[in-house]
């Protein structure tokens, strides 16, 4: 592709019904972002649904970001907060081929959303500790495989199952620099982040209970990084937390 080319393409724009490298029907578009688009597919021969990302040329120079985010999904396959990648494929594009990634399809609603639905559009306290703890949990499980997620907020959060506790997947990691303590540290700013949009942020904060205070620490990067250093902490914490 050309240099004018890379600087426009924002869009791939596959209709449902397009087949990919024979092999994928493409159903619908499921999410667009800076980098990429993730189209729902089903396998031909299986019937079985995933996932397909198409990096953007531009973001995506020599491959490396895909290579890359490939790499991390193989590195994490065990970690169950994390979606499982397969394979990749190419098809012709323009003229040129272009590879794009299949994953597991997750089958679940995203944070945000989820979030908008409840009443008041925000979850109850204990709630919204089992959130966190689900959250802490997976990233623990990240963090201690030497990596990171890097880019947590609720709309890279999808909610598998909610009930006694919730079964929570993760969407795109940011993958463009090796693993530094600083993005553990950063990962864990953002779930107490996560934690206090989904009690309903700065509108509420002042009416919860001190024991949720204590948790978000006023949104203070230097106070949450002072109690909780890990992800393990916030889950060892709230695991043995009380309620006066």
């Amino acid at each position: 592709m050309s240099t004018t080319q890379l600087k426009r393409l924002n869009s791939y724009g596959f209709a449902p019904g397009r087949i990919l490298s024979g092999k994928y029907e493409v159903i619908s578009l499921l999410g667009a972002g800076w980098e990429s688009e993730v189209y729902l597919v089903r396998e031909r021969e299986t019937g079985i649904e995933r996932t397909a990302k198409f990096f953007f040329p531009q973001r995506n120079e020599k491959e490396r970001a895909s290579k890359a985010y490939a790499k991390k999904l193989h590195k994490l396959r065990h970690c169950p907060i994390v979606i499982q990648y397969h394979t990749q494929d190419v098809i012709r594009f323009r003229g040129q081929p272009l590879k794009y990634l299949i994953s597991d399809y997750i089958d679940g609603e995203l944070l945000s959303h989820f979030i908008a639905r409840q009443p008041g559009k925000r979850l109850q306290p204990f709630a919204a500790l089992h959130l966190l703890h689900a959250l802490a949990e997976g990233i623990e499980c990240i963090h201690k495989s030497g990596d990171y997620h890097g880019d947590l907020h609720t709309d890279n959060i999808i909610v598998q199952r909610y009930g006694l506790g919730f079964e929570l997947k993760l969407l795109d990691f940011y993958h463009s620099r090796a693993p530094k303590k600083e993005n553990i540290r950063f990962d864990v700013v953002e779930m107490i982040r996560v934690f206090y949009e989904a009690l309903g942020g700065s509108k509420h904060y002042a009416k919860h209970p001190p024991e949720i205070k204590a948790i978000c620490c006023g949104l203070k990067q230097s106070l949450i990084l002072q109690k909780f250093k890990s992800a393990g902490r916030i889950k060892s914490y709230l695991e043995t937390m009380e309620w006066s």
